[in-house]
């Protein structure tokens, strides 16, 4: 989840300047804002149907447990009017950690089309209202950067999942962006993908870490620029639940996820050019994607 605050002044409502007769997209019509409403109810029950079952399916560890968030997400996607665009696959094997530039709450969704994945998250999301359980039964591996006592057991767990052949996602800018940019990576919170795995046969294998990329590329089938991309990025003081509601009322949004063959922090040299080398290839790809050109 993102880094940013839960309280706001009110979200930006943007003008489309190619619409000089047209409203703008705040100014959604009854009936665009009666399938907002009916899309909003679909995910609450739909939400609140597999809350349970997943719930269960966490709690002793069964098969499917990692495939019904890939599955909801993707539902989830459609009923948001989400086209999720995807290049490249996560690689076979698991134990795959994924290194990923962060715009929005909006990117779990995104990202959960790409396959079963688990996320790592900063503690307080699990206190958040709603949203801390959903992380829960997605298998979030919480993390406490403050403190620093904790790094090593928390790098620890993270190993230990790796290990069990899950796929984790981590965001290295730390907190999330306004879509525009990658903002600048940070090498520490990559320090996991050094070292080697002890897998549950007793060998070990190197860390391979995939960058990936995630772009917001339109809206109501024009290309989302600055003046749009606050209807997907969600950061600073911006307010989450009327940005969640939002997107359910606004409309089609494309997204387009590149992701990349992995590498592990031998075969570049160090953590630090690990670290720059993610951050390169992901700008690369974001700045192509919101070019038209990814």
């Amino acid at each position: 989840m993102s880094e940013a605050a839960l309280t706001t002044p009110e979200i930006r409502r943007p003008r489309a300047p190619e619409w000089d007769d047209a409203p703008p997209l705040n100014a959604l019509t009854f009936m665009q804002k009666l399938r907002g409403y009916v899309r909003l109810t679909g995910f609450v029950l739909l939400t609140l149907a597999i809350i349970p079952f997943q719930w269960v399916l966490v709690k002793l560890k069964l098969p499917g447990r990692k495939t019904i968030p890939h599955l909801y997400h993707r539902i989830v996607a459609r009923l948001i009017g989400m086209r999720v665009k995807i290049t490249g696959a996560i690689e076979s094997g698991g134990g795959v950690l994924i290194a990923s530039n962060h715009i929005s709450w909006l990117d779990i969704i995104s990202v959960s089309n790409v396959g079963p994945i688990s996320l790592i998250a900063k503690k307080q999301v699990d206190g958040w209202f709603f949203f801390g359980l959903l992380a829960r039964l997605q298998e979030t591996v919480y993390v406490e950067r403050e403190r620093r006592t904790k790094t090593a057991e928390q790098r620890d767990v993270i190993k230990d999942r790796l290990a069990l052949g899950d796929t984790i996602v981590l965001f290295p800018e730390g907190t999330s962006s306004d879509g525009n940019r990658v903002l600048p990576f940070k090498s520490a919170l990559l320090s996991v993908a050094e070292g080697n795995l002890k897998l549950p046969d007793g060998t070990e294998k190197a860390i391979r870490v995939q960058p990936m990329s995630i772009a917001y590329t339109r809206i109501q089938g024009l290309p989302m620029n600055r003046e749009y991309r606050p209807f997907a990025a969600w950061y600073g003081d911006m307010d989450l639940i009327p940005h969640f509601v939002e997107l359910f009322r606004i409309g089609p949004m494309d997204c387009e996820i590149t992701v990349f063959p992995s590498m592990t922090v031998e075969e570049v040299g160090s953590r630090k050019a690990l670290t720059q080398k993610c951050e390169a290839i992901i700008s690369e790809s974001l700045a192509k994607a919101l070019a038209g050109r990814g």
